[in-house]
């Protein structure tokens, strides 16, 4: 079978994808997978083939990618070698592309942040790509693989079919700190994830963050863009700077730090890591949200803080409360316990199976 993986937006889709699309190379389908060209190098960097869509007059960023570009280029490319199946993601450029080539359509998130308004407009916005198709109507996806954990899904989530998260993520060489625990130490990581320098805020300051954690005794890695590891590290002094691969070093941490991002956070889940999200978007209060509800991570607003809070006291006295309330691991090694339990990707690559089969 031929199944083409599509993805867009930040290096997380790649990794979120990934699982997946190894398991079905490894059960001997072929795979493509169809990305933007800021995306290549992360597929490349977990051994994904992947082939890039963006035309080249836009590979420099002098045009924007519309829906009408992406479809066209998914078009052009299944022209040369056609899919049996498609697996998307949050846009619903590739249902369209399935629903052309009448193939089965995969949808495969992270289903976390309510969503129904949200598709009720990108549908609406792309009726004049279904009428240039001949479409009368973009059909429900064939199958809904959803990541989250079911204690974490929002309430009128749709049914799917559930799957285990298995962190993926760029890798090079490690090196046994990466692996290990610090000695009579715990240890806390600070990471933005791959679109931004580093965890700025309105009237923050790293460097208080920083000092803050190792005040309360902790080991300080923060997982950085090259950019940021040249901006920051002379100025943060001993602290750890620059590619962690957070797969292997979320077993040893006792805390994190970051943004809110989808892979950043199920990563950190998998591991029972508990977390102080300072989100930088809408979506990222979302995972902010729906992790702190169940117990397992404390949110800072950095948009809203209270009557003559600063906001790095904030974010430092959230820290100390994690570090402090062995409640919060606990309930994130439950959560991740429930993550564990759910199917596999192998699993799920069967009834992806049986519907190409239909």
């Amino acid at each position: 079978m031929k199944i083409l993986f599509t993805v867009g937006g930040s290096q997380a889709a790649v990794f979120g994808v990934a699982p997946l699309a190894s398991a079905a190379r490894s059960a001997g389908h072929e795979i493509l997978l169809a990305a933007d060209e800021p995306l290549m190098a992360a597929a490349q960097s977990v051994g994904l083939p992947a082939v890039c869509i963006t035309p080249e007059r836009m590979r420099y960023g002098q045009d924007a990618m519309t829906a009408a570009v992406r479809i066209d280029a998914l078009l052009e490319l299944t022209r040369q070698w056609t899919p049996d199946l498609v697996v998307g993601g949050l846009s619903h450029v590739p249902r369209v592309l399935a629903a052309a080539l009448k193939v089965p359509f995969v949808r495969h998130i992270w289903h976390i942040a309510p969503m129904a308004r949200r598709d009720r407009t990108a549908v609406a916005e792309l009726q004049p790509q279904l009428e240039r198709l001949g479409l009368a109507e973009l059909p429900p996806p064939d199958l809904f693989v959803d990541l989250c954990p079911p204690p974490l899904r929002p309430p009128g989530a749709p049914d799917g079919r559930a799957m285990r998260w298995v962190p993926r993520v760029s890798q090079r060489r490690i090196e046994p700190w990466m692996y290990t625990r610090p000695e009579g130490r715990r240890r806390a990581l600070i990471t933005a994830g791959t679109r931004n320098l580093m965890l700025d805020t309105p009237g923050s300051s790293l460097r208080r963050l920083v000092d803050g954690l190792a005040g309360a005794g902790a080991e300080v890695l923060i997982a950085a863009l090259p950019e940021a590891a040249e901006r920051y590290g002379a100025e943060l002094g001993h602290v750890r700077i620059g590619w962690i691969p957070l797969d292997v070093v979320a077993p040893t941490l006792d805390l994190a730090v970051h943004h809110g991002g989808a892979t950043t956070a199920m990563t950190l889940i998998n591991a029972g890591v508990p977390q102080v999200i300072v989100p930088d978007n809408g979506y990222g209060k979302a995972v902010a949200e729906a992790v702190g509800g169940y117990g397992a991570a404390v949110l800072v607003d950095p948009h809203r803080p209270g009557a003559g809070q600063d906001p790095d006291e904030v974010t430092v006295a959230a820290c100390r409360e994690i570090l402090a309330d062995p409640g919060y691991a606990e309930r994130t090694r439950t959560l991740a316990a429930a993550a564990a339990a759910l199917p596999t990707p192998d699993q799920v690559l069967r009834d992806i199976e049986a519907l190409a089969a239909r």
